[in-house]
């Protein structure tokens, strides 16, 4: 018996939404910025004190939502659902305060970064050269078009981000599914 490969998601924000509202860069509680790499390492972070997110321009709120500089911001209703699922050990989620809101709000920090993308695959995919000057980033992906990604190389992975295009947060066909399931606001997904 053959068993059909894992679908997987590019999972994003639906900018389209009517009305919606837009989440900037984070802020401690002494209205500094935050460093927003951090959100993309793949691991567990230890954060001290509050994060706070402005909303501007405020509109409807969304249950899944990328700020500034693509941090998910997420409804307490994805951080149940994901326990449902049992994916604690793929994500932590961080709480934050959302400008106007009462509700909970989590970072969804996903915990895995994986080798996967599907160069032969993708549309297009540039690498920082020597010439570039950044020996800092040499050979790395300086950027990725179509991107596809080889389940082969994802193991048991649900949620993750590629190793080298960390801007993009990847779900499989369950995680998608469950997500349409609860009918959850502002999410779009892309086939990778």
């Amino acid at each position: 018996m053959t068993t059909m490969p894992v679908r997987y998601y590019d999972i994003f924000d639906d900018m389209q939404f009517p009305g919606r509202w837009h989440l900037r860069r984070p802020i401690d509680v002494q209205g500094q910025w935050l460093d927003t790499g951090q959100f993309k390492e793949g691991r567990v972070l230890d954060i001290k004190g509050l994060i706070r997110f402005p909303v501007n321009p405020a509109g409807e709120a969304l249950e899944f939502s990328l700020a500034s500089f693509a941090i998910p911001v997420v409804h307490h209703r994805v951080v149940a659902l994901f326990e449902r699922l049992g994916l604690q050990k793929e994500v932590q989620f961080i709480p934050v305060e959302v400008e106007g809101q009462t509700e909970p709000w989590f970072i969804l920090n996903a915990l895995q970064i994986i080798r996967c993308i599907d160069d032969a695959r993708c549309e297009e995919v540039l690498y920082w050269l020597p010439e570039d000057n950044r020996p800092d980033k040499l050979g790395q992906y300086r950027n990725v078009a179509g991107l596809k990604v080889d389940p082969m190389k994802i193991g048991e992975a649900h949620i993750f981000r590629p190793w080298g295009w960390k801007v993009v947060l990847i779900v499989s066909e369950h995680v998608k599914r469950a997500l349409e399931q609860a009918g959850i606001t502002g999410i779009k997904f892309l086939e990778v």
